[in-house]
């Protein structure tokens, strides 16, 4: 998935906990095999090759992935839209570009981007891309569900407890093995190379978006590499936000949709969320967090 990750385990010794760590190492790779748009032969491949020409009948598994994106999608208004993929690449955030882009280019570059055009027909387990050049990728949700599936597998074979860590995209479930709770560190995005807090991992997953990692400066401007996919332009006013989910699908997918609706409207949406929590770090270093989260010690 262009990933790294890590994935500690608790087992009775050292044998044992390297066989769970390539069952899970087995499991990521299966996913991504399902799930690649880089694969040609993967499912998701095949989507995109018959976009705007016939449907695609797809396993159970990858057909209830991409309807809970879209769920998400509608959740949150097209922040989150898997179709992102269907977008031209015109921004660059390798240090090349020195000039904003054509607005008409930035308008076209959407054009073919839009969850309603994801048609799913459940009675055949199949999924229908209305608009030819559309494509779906799963780049916003995939490590998220990639842990999930690793942390389902390890506790079906009685692993106590773990962390899989998908390039900072952390998936706990029991505690240490001297009974404390996993801890994660957010980073501070005014300077990367600090924390701001600590908190607990108790048997759920957080994701953390940013800006301080891929951004270009234009006219004294600052944009992000997270761009809205129903605009076509990088988002702006937040420097991260960490989200917590009982699952990393669920917390890797609303980390950017926030990130892209902004602080006030991502807030009051995480609030309507159960067992969702979040905290935002605005460009200005100001935090907020969602109703039942507390930080000590900023």
């Amino acid at each position: 998935m262009g990933s790294r990750f890590d994935i500690t385990v608790v087992a009775s010794d050292s044998v044992s906990g390297h066989e769970y760590i390539d069952m899970a190492v087995t499991e990521i790779s299966r996913i991504e095999n399902l799930i690649s748009s880089w694969n040609y032969k993967s499912q998701t491949s095949s989507i995109n090759k018959n976009a705007g020409v016939s449907p695609v009948q797809v396993d159970p598994e990858l057909f209830g992935l991409i309807k809970r994106c879209n769920q998400i999608s509608n959740l949150t208004d097209g922040a989150f839209d898997i179709s992102y993929a269907s977008m031209d690449k015109i921004w660059k955030f390798d240090g090349s570009m020195q000039q904003m882009p054509d607005p008409s280019l930035i308008k076209a570059s959407v054009e073919k981007v839009g969850y309603h055009n994801i048609v799913l027909d459940s009675a055949t387990s199949s999924i229908f891309l209305k608009l030819e050049g559309m494509k779906i990728g799963f780049g916003a949700i995939g490590k998220g569900y990639a842990a999930d599936k690793a942390k389902a597998l390890l506790m079906s074979k009685g692993v106590s407890a773990g962390i899989i860590n998908a390039s900072g995209d952390m998936n706990s479930w029991g505690v240490q093995p001297n009974g404390q709770p996993w801890q994660v560190a957010i980073t501070n995005p005014l300077n990367k190379n600090k924390t701001f807090a600590l908190l607990p991992l108790n048997n759920n997953a957080v994701v953390t978006s940013g800006n301080y990692e891929k951004y270009l400066i234009l006219n004294g401007k600052r944009y992000c590499h997270i761009i809205d996919p129903r605009t076509g332009y990088p988002s702006f006013g937040i420097s991260s936000v960490t989200i917590f989910a009982p699952s990393g699908e669920l917390a890797d997918a609303l980390a950017t949709a926030v990130f892209v609706m902004g602080k006030d409207v991502g807030i009051d949406r995480i609030n309507q969320i159960p067992k969702v929590e979040c905290i935002i770090i605005d460009e200005k270093g100001q935090i907020s967090t969602s109703k039942h989260i507390e930080i000590e010690n900023l």
